[in-house]
């Protein structure tokens, strides 16, 4: 059970989005309480405030008087229910319910406590909004889709099976919300969405650097690297912790390894896709602790609009941009460009394998060279992901845009930002799964008699137990969808460095 009292860290969304129940405490839920009372008293005193008693976007100097403000919440969830596109997974989905729900426990956005029991119910007991995974330039239009099922529209996933909002709160025995003023605008406001899915792609990078590392590590060992680029005294001249890191993993992965022995002194460097590891991997961590740095300062702030503070005698609105999500995407697109990069280099290490030019090893890594083509069109494969990689890392955060009537000059693009990095782990995932494989194929192809290094042997055979040497008598594309799905697993502890 996870506590909702202070902000949440990105590893605890996470985990709510692998199915982690949730609680709010009672100090959040005095919070809570406090701000709806000021949202009460500014309808009650009739001060103006944007989306409480006035329209939204450029509607925003449109006074709504008292008796229309729920129809005003109702209908923004309406009208800004217009994503698109395939549903989101049930971990994004959970991961944007949890930062919504962090957001309201903050005690700034005036949302009654119903609202708030109403999304933490849909988590406890699996229920699942059904969210459209495109048409936002930066919010509103996912968590539209979410608050429908509060108020028995939309549609949701329950018990495996799809249903409308209304048949899901039967189900659980929830009465449908009738939101009061300015609900409706903040479960439509804030960065839930562009959070929720950074969070997803944080846990799912980090899963993919150890494996990097790991895999890097069997190639190197396969082309006869010259350990000595990973020298510790040598790399610390560079002042990196992600490059120490990568080096500290490379050193224990190889440590041991009698084919480098034999092959140490015969170059006077490597190719840069070998002896640049650690530069390239290193950088690589360098801005994922970055981007989580950043995601985390994002899940403890506000990022409702407009914000209410005060007392019930005295409240005050703040009608700014903390809904405005740049940080967000320009760290999703950071990390979107840098494991972009990673994975060029993967595929650069794939062609080296696969090239008996350099591998000194069978064309391909093929078993019978010309009746079999062994890893030929994998490569390709790696290629093509790259090249559509290179497309999806041009940056979201220049896209610009203009929208509602001049109001929304400057757009964010945050949700984009953190859905196309998802879109590059995707592939990512694909290329290091061929080079994993390649790299197992050329241990069961090497020449001589010389030991692997124990770590790289053990990673071989956690890859050997998902797929066994490839003699062209199968599809190719099934076993790297088995390697893909152990990578995603992350790198068992046993094959970490100490």
């Amino acid at each position: 059970m996870i506590e909702l009292d202070a902000a949440l860290g990105w590893r605890e969304v996470a985990a709510i989005a692998e199915g982690a129940p949730v609680a709010i405490s009672d100090a959040a839920e005095r919070r809570i309480r406090a701000a709806r009372s000021l949202v009460e008293s500014i309808v009650e005193k009739g001060l103006r405030a944007y989306g409480v008693n006035t329209g939204v976007g450029a509607l925003c100097d449109i006074v709504v008087d008292a008796s229309r403000q729920r129809q005003l919440s109702r209908n923004i969830l309406m009208s800004h229910a217009v994503g698109v596109g395939a549903p989101l997974g049930a971990a994004e989905t959970r991961a944007i319910i949890a930062a919504a729900i962090n957001n309201f426990v903050r005690g700034a956005s005036g949302v009654r406590l119903e609202v708030v029991a109403a999304l933490v119910t849909l988590l406890n007991r699996g229920c699942l909004p059904e969210v459209p995974s495109r048409g936002s330039v930066g919010y509103l239009a996912q968590m539209a889709h979410i608050a429908l099922v509060l108020i028995g529209a939309g549609h949701a996933r329950l018990d495996g099976e799809r249903c409308t909002g209304a048949e899901a709160l039967q189900r659980l025995g929830v009465p449908p919300l009738v939101l009061e003023a300015k609900e409706g605008l903040s479960l439509v406001n804030g960065t839930p969405c562009a959070l929720g899915l950074a969070v997803i792609a944080l846990q799912r990078m980090e899963a993919l650097l150890e494996w990097a590392d790991a895999v890097a590590a069997m190639s190197f060992e396969n082309l006869h690297g010259q350990g000595a680029a990973f020298d510790a005294r040598a790399l610390a001249l560079r002042a990196s912790p992600g490059l120490e890191r990568v080096g500290a993993n490379l050193r224990t992965a190889l440590d041991g390894s009698g084919i480098l022995e034999a092959a140490a002194g015969s170059r006077t460097q490597d190719a840069l896709s070998l002896r640049a590891i650690p530069q390239v991997h290193g950088a690589v961590r360098d801005v994922f602790t970055y981007g989580a740095a950043v995601i985390d300062r994002e899940l403890g702030s506000v990022t409702d609009n407009p914000i209410v503070t005060g007392t019930a005698e005295a409240p005050r609105v703040h009608s700014q941009a903390h809904a405005v999500g740049a940080a967000i995407g320009l760290a999703a697109d950071s990390l979107g460009i840098a494991i972009a990069e990673l994975a060029a280099m993967s595929e650069r290490r794939i062609d080296r394998l696969v090239n008996p030019l350099v591998s000194g090893l069978p064309a391909f890594l093929a078993a019978d060279s010309g009746t079999s083509s062994g890893f030929m069109i994998a490569q390709y494969t790696a290629v093509s992901l790259v090249a559509e990689n290179r497309r999806l890392a041009a940056p979201a955060s220049l896209d610009g845009g203009v929208t509602s009537g001049l109001q929304e000059d400057h757009l964010s693009h945050a949700t984009p930002a953190a859905s196309k990095w998802l879109q590059i782990l995707e592939n990512v995932e694909a290329i290091l799964a061929i080079e994993a494989l390649a790299a197992a194929q050329a241990y069961d192809l090497q020449p001589g008699s010389h030991a692997r290094a124990p770590r790289n042997d053990a990673t071989y055979r956690a890859l050997r137990a998902v797929a066994a040497f490839y003699r062209d008598d199968r599809p190719l594309a099934d076993d790297i969808a088995r390697a893909r799905a152990l990578l995603r697993l992350g790198l068992p502890a046993a094959l970490q460095a100490a």
